[in-house]
């Protein structure tokens, strides 16, 4: 009967059943979406594995499935490009994942998104990067991590000789590649709490959806004890009700979370975007969905009408004389509290372990009572306003007679913004120990590069191109390569000493060691540094002989090339250069020793941009892509956040985004909810004389007053939660002014959510609202 009246109740009926359907819809989608993390991170580390590029154990020799290959990361202004340069050492290499054979010399495959890039009229200095690659097809999906990514693989003919180029014959690195250490304890102490802070505002507004057209309802269930029905069987008509209604919500939840499936791979936020497949729930989180919504309709739907006694003449609520009970409310709190005390410090040093039922009940017992501390609060304030203007009576004398009601709209933003008010309080407390200062000085220098080469002259002109490039303000660079003692191996030892030893001009001399003196072509220096504090021992001390061309391990010997250190050679103290380096070793002017003689040296280059020019780094990239397709331009950074962290905190910010706009569009719901249920209610207030502008007004303080007190508790209670997480890190709170933004985004979403509603108060507001049957 109860599903009867909720499917065939007519316009009414129907209405009150949409939205319940809607609320609990768009729940049931953020759940199930919640449900398609795992299945969603498993497709897309699948991906990364069968492309990743594995080293080969022991020396590979060339065959016909052999290739050599070299990655070449880059970047266009602040998208990643990841590209690898391929080059195959006989008539059959395997191809990249989501590309039918392996591009030849001068050939490009690119991602979708790639392709799209190239052909934007903005992306000139993109194209002229990879112009010596012709474009020949495009990469599948199964070999991009989410269809935005930024991927290439070019064929080349010159990779042999490459001192970058690693041979293998296969795609696809063994199960796990990736970081294998174990997750810190506090960073799965975020987890754990994001979990809790996302999901509680779902369930309180679900348990507020089923609760829509409450007062109709129990007017029709009063009718219903007049002709006969007993209190048992009026309760099982209302469960009846909001069971169809939850199953309803089902399926629009269903319907939901496959649109907004579709249309995810064409949106991207904080650089992560995913294939459509890969939103799959994984089946028993499903389940549980599927079974715990209709029963949690159920049991809510009961729960609601223990305070109200319905008779065959009438409704009687207990909230107009019985005031409500304060106590077991703060039981729950003190529940929570007394499940997180007892784990103050336990999370302090490295070898902690997280309790995780402990923390996640705690943490959600401490949400779940600000949700019952609401009406209570809403309800003691409100009794006590008197006075006012027309609008701010009417406004609070509907509070006054049914609190419960406007407490319920704003409970699901309460929880949210305390729960995210403690998420980022532990946020700012631990991310210091994810955030590393990397040394690095961006202010002397933006960006660093390096290539090998053993001609000075060339050095000098990749120099000076460099210098030239469009937007670069200074340029210094280093030839290094490494060196040992000349001569056999003495009794005892199993290696010769070694030293690195470094070429280049005055001006970048001054940016590695403080000079006392001067400086002139063919000078040379010993440079004490940190790594290094005594090199004046056998190797960086004047008359040393030294081996230029040392043999390596697993090769041939090569011609012997020794050089002695001269006897004027001058002790200079290392001075951190704008890479974070305190170099120590032997510094020589270029007329001091050949360059050629040296074995492997790489030209380290340090770059410095003119911040005016908007788009200098993407030329200084095109530059160094034209000497050498192989030379990676680095950005230098002051700090470095873990990998982890930033995957963490941008799921986060990923899934706050997307609750935070489930938030909205649930208060959009309920405030037309409550619009419906008092529309005869205004169209008499109308009808009398009042203004419609007054009535706007009163609506906009009614849902003012209860969203000021659930902000108010919001940012007590989550400054508390936060500091009891603190505590278990026994750390003080860094930043307790962290409720300000949030609390902003709240109001602005309820000032947002108010003013769409006004539109269909003014429709309401008719005499034909007076109509009856």
């Amino acid at each position: 009967m109860g599903v009867r009246f909720a499917a065939g109740g007519g316009r009414q009926g129907w209405i009150r059943t949409t939205l319940t359907a809607v609320g609990v819809g768009l729940g049931v989608a953020l759940l199930l979406g919640a449900s398609s993390i795992p299945s969603l991170l498993d497709a897309r580390n699948q991906r990364g594995e069968n492309r990743y590029i594995s080293f080969p154990d022991g020396e590979l020799h060339p065959s016909d499935h052999s290739f050599v290959y070299v990655t070449n990361r880059s970047a266009f202004r602040d998208d990643e490009i990841n590209g690898v340069l391929l080059q195959p050492d006989g008539a059959r290499p395997p191809a990249p994942p989501g590309v039918a054979k392996m591009p030849g010399s001068g050939e490009m495959v690119v991602s979708p998104a790639l392709r799209d890039l190239l052909h934007e009229p903005g992306s000139g200095l993109l194209r002229e990067r990879l112009k010596n690659y012709k474009v020949v097809g495009t990469i599948g999906d199964q070999g991009v991590v989410g269809p935005s990514e930024l991927v290439y693989y070019a064929g080349s003919d010159n990779l042999g000789s490459n001192e970058r180029g690693i041979r293998t014959d296969h795609f696809g690195g063994e199960k796990g590649y990736g970081d294998t250490r174990p997750m810190d304890a506090k960073l799965v102490l975020v987890i754990i709490v994001a979990c809790v802070v996302l999901l509680m505002p779902v369930a309180v507004f679900i348990a507020t959806a089923v609760r829509f057209g409450g007062e109709q309802r129990d007017r029709r269930l009063a009718a219903l004890r007049l002709v006969g029905a007993d209190r048992r069987m009026t309760r099982r008509i209302a469960a009846g009700e909001a069971l169809f209604g939850s199953l309803l919500g089902l399926i629009l939840g269903a319907a939901f979370f496959l649109l907004g499936r579709e249309l995810i791979g064409s949106v991207t936020i904080w650089d992560i975007n995913v294939f459509p497949a890969d939103v799959t729930p994984v089946p028993w989180l499903a389940a549980v969905v599927v079974l715990a919504i209709p029963a949690s309709a159920v049991a809510v739907t009961l729960f609601a009408l223990r305070g109200i006694s319905i008779e065959p003449l009438g409704v009687v609520r207990g909230t107009g004389e019985r005031r409500r009970r304060l106590l077991w409310r703060l039981a729950v709190l003190v529940l929570g509290l007394a499940l997180l005390l007892p784990l103050a410090g336990s999370l302090d040093g490295s070898g902690g372990q997280v309790k995780t039922a402990q923390v996640a009940t705690g943490a959600a017992l401490m949400l779940l009572a600000l949700t019952l501390l609401l009406p209570w609060l809403v309800e003691a304030v409100v009794g006590r306003l008197r006075g006012g203007p027309v609008a701010w009576q009417l406004a609070t004398r509907r509070l006054q007679l049914s609190s419960g009601t406007a407490a319920r709209a704003v409970s699901g933003i309460t929880v949210a913004v305390a729960g995210t008010i403690a998420l980022q309080m532990l946020f700012s407390g631990v991310q210091g120990d994810f955030r590393k200062a990397t040394g690095m000085d961006s202010e002397r220098a933006q960006l660093y590069a390096d290539t090998n080469t053993d001609d000075p002259a060339t050095a000098r002109k990749v120099l000076d191109e460099f210098r030239t490039t469009k937007g670069v303000a200074d340029v210094i660079g280093t030839i290094e390569a490494n060196v040992e003692r000349a001569g056999p191996l003495r009794k005892g030892e199993e290696f010769k000493p070694s030293e690195t030893l470094m070429v280049g001009d005055c001006p970048t001399l001054r940016q590695i060691a403080r000079s006392t003196g001067g400086c002139e072509d063919g000078d040379v220096f010993l440079v004490r540094g940190d790594r290094s504090p005594d090199p004046g021992g056998e190797l960086a001390k004047p008359g040393a002989k030294l081996d230029l061309r040392p043999t390596e391990e697993g090769k041939k010997p090569s011609s012997v090339k020794t050089w002695t250190v001269p006897k004027s050679a001058r002790t200079l103290q290392a001075r951190t250069d704008p890479r974070g380096d305190r170099q120590s070793g032997i510094y020589a002017t270029p007329s001091a020793l050949r360059v050629s003689d040296l074995l492997a040296p790489a030209l380290r280059m340090t770059i410095r941009v003119d911040p005016r020019q908007p788009d200098a780094t993407d030329y200084v990239r095109n530059t160094a892509a034209r000497i050498d397709p192989t030379m990676f331009v680095r950005s230098i950074e002051n700090y470095r956040n873990d990998k982890r962290f930033n995957t963490v905190s941008t799921g986060l910010y990923l899934a706050a985004g997307a609750t935070m706009l489930l938030i909205a569009a649930s208060m959009l719901v309920s405030m037309l909810e409550q619009l419906r249920e008092r529309r005869r209610l205004l169209s008499v207030l109308v009808a009398f004389g009042t203004r419609r502008t007054t009535m706007a007004w009163s609506v906009l303080w009614q849902t003012a007053v209860p969203v000021v007190l659930g902000l108010a508790l919001a940012i007590v209670g989550g400054l508390g939660l936060g500091v009891v997480l603190m505590r278990m890190l026994n750390r003080s709170a860094a930043d307790w002014l962290v409720f300000l933004p949030l609390t902003g985004v709240g109001a602005a979403v309820i000032l947002v959510v108010t003013l769409i509603s006004l539109p269909p108060l003014w429709r309401m507001m008719r005499p034909d609202g007076l109509r009856t049957e």
